[in-house]
């Protein structure tokens, strides 16, 4: 009897641990890189501004260098 007894425990546990054992399959696809194309808006007023300000200190430079040298030649 002691056999019994042993062999009815094995079977309940083998049969709740087959209970959760579960299998999944997933199907990879192959990664389709393709190239991307990217358009960037520049602004161009900031530059305009620069030239338009730096331009202002060039011709003030100008007119200086002007004044400066028709002293010397006097």
């Amino acid at each position: 009897m002691a056999p019994k007894f042993c062999i009815i425990p094995l079977v309940l546990v083998f049969m709740a641990f087959g209970g959760c054992r579960t299998s999944h399959e997933v199907e990879v696809k192959p990664v389709e890189i393709k190239p991307i194309h990217i358009t960037i808006d520049v602004n161009v007023k900031v530059q305009k501004a620069l030239d338009d300000f730096f331009g202002e200190i060039d011709a003030q430079e100008e007119q200086l260098m002007e004044t400066l040298e028709k002293e010397d030649d006097k």
